[in-house]
């Protein structure tokens, strides 16, 4: 299997010693270069394209969002942000999303060295999950040796199952839950940004660290016709809202009476992610049944794919982004080989498929 050509672009000596000395220790990756600023990495990108950039934000000569723009212009290239965990870093992380970057690594101001060292698996991870996006579609909007992983809990962790017999009667309250990861920051923003104000509740699960769902829901917010927002404990799913589950937290659905509210609460890593759209998908299956439609899109792995299947047998109508529009095909790709998907659908159309679900009863 090919080799992984990466390259880190970051002005802090340490975090190219410790990310390059991580790279260089997994099987099928190679650090190609390793530079302080962005000025530098075009002169050694003429030498030798990586097929993934690690990229830092704020640098000296040029920052991290122009050479992105520059890079996604010139020749779409799957970036990592490797951005600190601040509010204000996290404003700019969000810019850089939207210009193209598939996928965050969260840096601290202190401890770097620890932190990176111990957050080698998820570094590695991030760097493998961006080497299968679909460069094509980078384009059109602007396996390797196994690496040793922790055991991988799924939604039992979190929220028992529903009995198998259970049924519950449509209301006239309905409910959509949005699951997504690598390549969802830009395709949840066409998909919300294309809904007319008036909509089913939404709650949304998009894989990301603590500090950057505030910021990425503050930013939808500002474009959609819709109120987006991150999720609080109690928050009540109403029509023409989105809640996006806090970074480092699970959002479940439940029911009081006909209306629906969310609880975000603690717990452990499930598929090895945090919040879990298989724990949302889960308690929608639960506690909304039929008066719900799934969705999973682009996103590696296979989180949501088992909680998908779990709404289907509830009744709830489930979609799936298709193959050739998602960024990295593996959550619905998952979700359809498990027989949880309904149908599968282009990015452009999902937003019909949530106004659809006003009108079913």
């Amino acid at each position: 299997m090919k080799t992984i050509d990466v390259m880190v672009v970051d002005d802090s000596a340490v975090v190219r010693k410790v990310v390059g000395a991580v790279l260089e220790s997994a099987p099928g990756i190679r650090l190609l270069h390793a530079v302080s600023d962005p000025l530098l990495a075009i002169e050694r990108m003429k030498q030798a394209w990586p097929d993934v950039i690690l990229l830092d934000v704020e640098m000296p000569r040029m920052d991290g969002i122009t050479f992105l723009r520059k890079i996604m212009a010139e020749r779409p290239t799957p970036v990592v942000i490797c951005s600190t965990l601040t509010e204000k870093g996290a404003e700019t992380t969000m810019a850089a999303l939207a210009a193209g970057a598939v996928s965050i690594i969260t840096k601290p101001k202190l401890g770097l060295k620890d932190f990176l060292s111990e957050s080698a698996e998820e570094l590695i991870g991030a760097v493998r999950a961006a080497s299968q996006v679909n460069v094509r579609r980078l384009a059109a909007r602007v396996p390797a040796a196994p690496v040793p992983v922790p055991a991988k809990l799924n939604a039992d962790a979190v929220l028992p199952a529903a009995p198998e017999s259970r049924a519950l009667l449509r209301t006239t309250e309905r409910v959509v839950a949005i699951g997504t990861s690598t390549g969802g920051t830009l395709a949840l923003e066409e998909v919300l940004t294309a809904l007319p104000r008036v909509t089913p509740g939404i709650v949304i699960v998009q894989h990301m660290p603590e500090k950057f769902t505030a910021a990425f829901a503050d930013r939808l917010n500002g474009l959609c016709q819709i109120e987006v927002r991150e999720a609080r404990h109690g928050d009540r799913v109403l029509p023409g809202r989105a809640l996006i589950a806090p970074g480092g937290k699970h959002m479940l659905l439940r029911r009081d009476g006909a209306n629906y509210h969310v609880d975000v609460i603690d717990g452990p890593l499930v598929n090895r992610h945090r919040p879990s759209v298989d724990v949302l998908f889960r308690s929608v299956a639960k506690h909304a049944g039929a008066n719900a439609l799934g969705i999973i899109m682009t996103g590696m792995g296979d989180d949501g794919a088992a909680g998908l299947l779990e709404m289907r047998k509830a009744g709830a109508r489930t979609v799936a982004q298709d193959e050739d529009s998602c960024v990295v095909y593996g959550m619905p790709k998952e979700a359809v080989k498990r027989g949880g998907v309904e149908k599968s659908v282009p990015l452009k159309a999902i937003d019909r498929e949530i106004v659809q679900q006003l009108g079913v009863r």
